[in-house]
């Protein structure tokens, strides 16, 4: 079982919109997929047409583990499985914080579906708290959205100086670039500057597209409802670059 999972410091920058199209691709390419939002504001459950998760007590890693499970539903799409999100996940760290080994305690809890899932793909809330933490040290990928401009490049610059303090393993990170404008000058600057300084950066570009944002009224992945678009060609050529990344 492999956990990716879709962060940025910065929010609006395509998380949550690389989360549902890569979680819809990798369950075509074969994979039983099962996507975890962890985000209380819920994007991703509310893009799979999911109701709300039920809200349950986490006092220890059991209680996390069967709360969880128990809050599984199956997409309209064989194959691909949401644990949806609760606005009760804003108290995630407040839990954390009182258990033991408390910053690795979502991989303790995540390796419990490994017969289950070939893929755990978690969507996370944008911010560095002690839930990121967790889902720093128990994710093998970590996928980073970064829009071409001077404030996404800083946050990336954050997050690798928390990595490298915090002495986690900075081969994890997988930046590329999100919301690409190809007419803006910055744009094209930047996509040329900074990919050298990252030996995980990603080739693929996804494009700025209005068709990303239909999918809050088609309530599905972009993927689902209009595969031939340049922004779903763009997620399929990531899903594949994806694939094809070696393991840790």
């Amino acid at each position: 079982m492999k956990i990716i999972s879709s962060y940025s410091i910065k929010g609006g920058v395509g998380k949550t919109a690389l989360a549902v199209n890569l979680a819809f691709a990798l369950c075509e390419s074969g994979c039983r997929t099962l996507l975890l939002d962890l985000d209380p504001q819920g994007a991703a459950t509310f893009y799979f047409r999911v109701d709300s998760s039920e809200k349950f007590r986490m006092r220890n890693t059991q209680s996390m583990i069967d709360g969880l499970r128990k809050n599984i539903r199956e997409s309209d799409f064989p194959g691909l499985d949401i644990i949806p999100s609760n606005l009760g996940y804003r108290h995630f760290d407040i839990l954390l914080g009182e258990m033991a080994k408390r910053r690795k305690q979502l991989r303790r809890v995540l390796d419990e579906f490994k017969s289950d899932y070939d893929v755990i793909l978690v969507d996370c809330p944008p911010n560095i708290t002690l839930l990121s933490e967790n889902v720093f040290r128990a994710s093998d990928m970590i996928l980073v959205p970064v829009i071409p401009t001077v404030l996404s490049q800083r946050t990336l610059e954050q997050l690798t100086g928390f990595f490298q303090d915090e002495e986690l393993p900075c081969e994890i990170l997988h930046p590329f670039f999100s919301m690409v404008q190809k007419r803006s000058k910055m744009h094209r600057e930047i996509m040329a500057d900074i990919p050298s300084t990252y030996p995980g950066f990603l080739k693929t570009a996804i494009p700025f597209s209005a068709d990303v944002e239909k999918m809050g009224l088609h309530r599905k992945p972009l993927l689902a409802y209009s595969r031939t678009c340049e922004a779903a060609l763009a997620y399929r050529a990531l899903c594949d670059e994806i694939i094809t990344v070696p393991g840790p």
